[in-house]
């Protein structure tokens, strides 16, 4: 029975030889390094959202040309050629040519267009909430590159606190096992001092991954090829509350000041309705030109034109249009008020979670060195023995957890102050 429990005993001093000397593979290097100043700028110049987004001022752009053109000088050429069966000819002059080519110019110029002027001022008013769009799409970009920096550095903190907590735990397994060693130990104390580093070791693989995927996220929306480390921690100045916006004054939120830019175009839109009905008049002036000359044509004609087209009678089709660019209107004043609702209580949701977390960091920060200390007292005791192994192990673990708790809390902490100044509308 005891040569089985020495055999049990050499081979479990084996394994943990080997699993001691083996490295565990070194993590994907980053194949850039940025400050939060640079990822927030290259996320907002490189992502392609916002190229995408910002194709919508271009379109915008066309239909502000479009709607321009409608409203100025026109000018247009006709050629067309005709050939008879057989030309007239009357006392040797040509009545009828058999083979005829007739070229005119129409130049137009509208006179009282109203729907044209106000479809003019719409397309502007078009393009300005294409750009308010693109503003709101870099603000959300910009948000989610500091989110994802913010993980990084949250994710890079618990993972130190997990190779502190993997090297005091081999540590404690070392002293343990010279212990048993030199007979003063136990292999129950070994084996559970080598338990809690074999968990510790699991811990910090899954805080290498997880550091590894944000870097990657990062990378993702800073356009880079591969995985982008955080090299610096971000500075949110949070402005006092005098400075919040009041109701009714200009937002500084990007979203908010896009709702407003829809609001304001669809009442622009709701407010020419009565220019539908308007008359329309243009002016034409049409020269031409016959070859070869007739009889009874002059060769070289011009006339002067204008055409007046007044609205009668549709059916319904303006008013029904009406209706329709009122419930748009409504639909635009309704989100606008939601979102400024919703963005007034984000405020101060934001303000409170900062003035909460700033103290739940000073009290886990108070913990974490209370802990640092219990660890410290109790493994000195175990090497005098006036301390059991498991108090060892458990204030390890007390330690190991309290830090984290620290990396957690002041991650929720600098969440919070940038949740607050995108909820005022100061970031980026």
């Amino acid at each position: 029975m005891s040569s089985s429990r020495a055999s049990v005993a050499v081979a479990l001093s084996v394994w943990a030889h080997a699993a001691a000397a083996q490295s565990p593979p070194a993590p994907p290097v980053p194949v850039i390094r940025v400050t939060f100043t640079d990822a927030i700028r290259r996320a907002q110049d490189n992502n392609p959202t916002v190229a995408a987004a910002a194709t919508g001022i271009l379109r915008a752009e066309g239909l502000v040309r479009q709607a321009r053109a409608a409203t100025l000088f026109q000018l247009s050429g006709n050629v067309t050629t005709t050939t008879l069966n057989e030309g007239v000819e009357f006392a040797g002059q040509t009545v009828t040519p058999r083979n005829a080519l007739t070229a005119s110019l129409t130049a137009g110029m509208p006179i009282l267009a109203a729907a044209a002027w106000a479809r003019r001022a719409q397309a502007q008013d078009t393009r300005n909430v294409a750009e308010l769009s693109v503003a709101e799409t870099r603000r959300q970009i910009a948000f989610a590159a500091a989110d994802a920096y913010l993980a990084i550095l949250a994710q890079r903190r618990i993972l130190d606190s997990a190779l502190r907590a993997r090297d005091v735990a081999k540590a404690h397994y070392d002293l343990a096992r010279q212990l048993e060693q030199g007979g003063s130990g136990s292999r129950l104390n070994a084996l559970r001092a080598q338990q809690q580093w074999s968990t510790d070791e699991g811990l910090l693989e899954t805080g290498r991954l997880s550091l590894y995927r944000a870097q990657e996220a990062l990378g993702v929306l800073i356009a880079a090829d591969g995985p982008a480390d955080a090299i610096d921690e971000p500075d949110f100045a949070v402005p006092p509350a005098e400075e919040d916006p009041r109701p009714g004054g200009q937002p500084y939120r990007a979203d908010l000041r896009l709702f407003a830019g829809q609001q304001q175009a669809a009442e622009r839109v709701l407010r020419d309705s009565s220019k539908d009905w308007w008359p329309t008049i243009d002016a034409i002036f049409q020269p031409s030109t016959v070859y070869p000359s007739q009889l009874f044509l002059p060769q070289n004609t011009w006339r002067v034109l204008t055409q007046t087209t007044i609205p009668l009678v549709d059916s319904g089709t303006r008013a029904g249009l009406k209706i329709e660019r009122r419930a748009d209107v409504e639909q635009a004043r309704a989100q606008l008020a939601g979102a400024s609702i919703q963005a007034a209580s984000e405020t101060r949701a934001a303000r409170a979670a900062v003035a909460s977390i700033e103290r739940s960091v000073a009290a886990a920060r108070a913990a974490a060195d209370q802990a640092r200390q219990v660890e410290t007292i109790t493994t000195i005791s175990f090497r005098a023995g006036a301390a059991t192994n498991i108090e060892v192990i458990d204030a390890q673990r007390v330690a190991r957890d309290t830090d984290a708790a620290v990396a957690i809390t002041e991650d929720q902490l600098r969440r919070a102050r940038l949740d607050l100044l995108n909820a005022l509308g100061r970031f980026p």
